[in-house]
């Protein structure tokens, strides 16, 4: 097969001991390392070594109930991002902040300053969070209304890009004969004052390598998929068959044209879970091992939390009461998740005990259990089929999930002239193909002519 210009990408969302909710619990799995900074290194190495485009770290800001069946405890992701950026050189790294419960110009000047760690390879996952327990470690009540939540988030957005944009790219001078460092007039205070943030500015660093760090999202409701046509650049979605990832791909990228955007401007990356096996029935092997040591109550309080609904009164070889749960109120959390589950109970007559099985490994993203060659059969054609730019790669265990990853699947892929085989840029937007944003205030002129 031919090499083309367009390229497959790929990212890997690192969680916990792996994407499988009873990863943990495997012979060998070692739970402890979640909080151990060397485990990371070890993983980011693996996936750079396969050349990935990016590596993701969600993040949360509450510990959910759950934690009594889960490893869900995690780094805060800017102080590993950036102790990661110092041993590797290429692979982009992606972190997690709220636009509800941070300030713009602390994300600005955190991302900024990463950015220029890393030599250009930071990227902002914008969340806008998802449930009260956050909401009550800052001193909130409740999580603010979804709408609200995106309001405040597209100014929050605006104000990071200005502060991101208000040094000009030639403002440090270093100029030791005439003893200027920096020239005040490429500087500018960007004096916003809108709904939430009244933000003077400017930031007191310079322009960051990328000009921004690349934006990256992840909502699927409504809302969340306008603001991703007009803001995103790369977006993680949760698509669990090729029809529905096709839909999605066409919907989102039609919706970019009225905020004057070209359709390359936006990767679309579905969640993608592979388990691996050098056969197929070894690969079945590996899932069978994975659902053996599934919670149960685990999978009645992560369904609990997704539809807003006590589901632990539920009989697990009950259908999925689809009717009922379509009829509440529109949830304020995860809506573009809630809505997929419902969906995928209905289409598959779904027992409540087979919806929480099905979605262990992935959560509602696409999971897959095959050879190599399967697993790059299937990639390839959601990337040629247009319903994927790449994928966001999710291990089911970890660290042997990545590696069967990387060292399995991508040669598949490189072998195909679609991936790869070494790094051609040094940033994130270069990995992307994703041009460097001119800044708001275009080219300065040169120091004397400033009056």
């Amino acid at each position: 097969m031919k090499a083309t210009d367009r390229q497959l990408h790929l990212n890997v969302f690192l969680m916990g001991n792996g994407h499988h909710e009873a990863a943990w619990r495997l012979p060998g799995s070692r739970p402890q390392d979640v909080t151990n900074a060397s485990y990371y290194v070890k993983l980011l190495q693996t996936a750079e070594r396969g050349k990935l485009d990016s590596l993701f770290l969600a993040d949360s800001y509450a510990l959910p109930p759950t934690i009594r069946y889960k490893v869900l405890q995690s780094l805060e992701p800017f102080t590993l991002l950036s102790a990661l950026a110092m041993l590797t050189s290429r692979i982009g790294l992606i972190g997690t902040a709220s636009t509800t419960y941070s300030h713009p110009y602390h994300v600005a000047r955190q991302f900024a300053s990463l950015d220029f760690i890393s030599g250009g390879r930071a990227a902002w996952n914008i969340v806008t969070s998802t449930n009260d327990a956050t909401a009550h470690n800052f001193a909130d009540e409740k999580l603010p209304e979804h709408g609200e939540r995106y309001k405040r988030a597209a100014e929050f957005l605006e104000v990071v890009q200005r502060l991101w944009d208000s040094w000009e790219d030639d403002a440090l001078v270093q100029d030791k004969a005439s003893g200027i460092y920096a020239d005040p007039g490429s500087i500018h205070e960007i004096r916003h004052e809108g709904s939430y943030f009244s933000v003077r500015g400017a930031l007191n660093l310079p322009r960051p390598p990328q000009g921004q760090p690349v934006r990256v999202q992840a909502g699927a409701s409504e809302t969340g998929k306008e603001f991703a046509a007009h803001a995103a650049e790369v977006v993680f979605t949760a698509q669990n068959s090729f029809a529905d990832g096709c839909l999605f791909y066409s919907d989102l990228k039609s919706r970019m044209k009225k905020y004057g955007r070209q359709q390359d401007e936006l990767k679309i990356l579905p969640g993608f879970c592979p388990i691996i096996g050098d056969t197929e029935a070894e690969a079945r092997d590996r899932e069978a091992a994975l659902h053996d040591h599934i919670q149960f109550d685990y999978g009645l309080l992560r369904l609990s939390n997704l539809f807003s609904t006590d589901m632990t009164g539920f009989e697990l070889d009950e259908p999925v009461p689809v009717d009922f749960l379509a009829q509440q109120s529109e949830v304020n959390g995860h809506r573009g998740r809630y809505q997929l589950y419902v969906e995928l109970a209905r289409r598959e007559k779904l027992t409540m005990r087979q919806l929480i099985v099905k979605t262990a490994a992935s959560r509602g993203h696409y999971s897959m259990v095959g050879t190599p060659v399967q697993i790059a059969d299937e990639m390839e054609k959601w990337w040629r089929g247009g319903a994927a730019d790449g994928f966001n790669v999710m291990p089911p265990y970890l660290p042997e999930g990545l590696e069967l990853f990387v060292d399995k699947v991508v040669p598949e892929l490189q072998n195909r002239g679609i991936f790869r085989s070494e790094y051609t840029g040094t940033t994130l937007r270069e990995h992307y193909g994703l041009q460097r944003p001119a800044s708001i205030y275009g080219q300065t002129r040169p120091l004397a002519a400033k009056k």
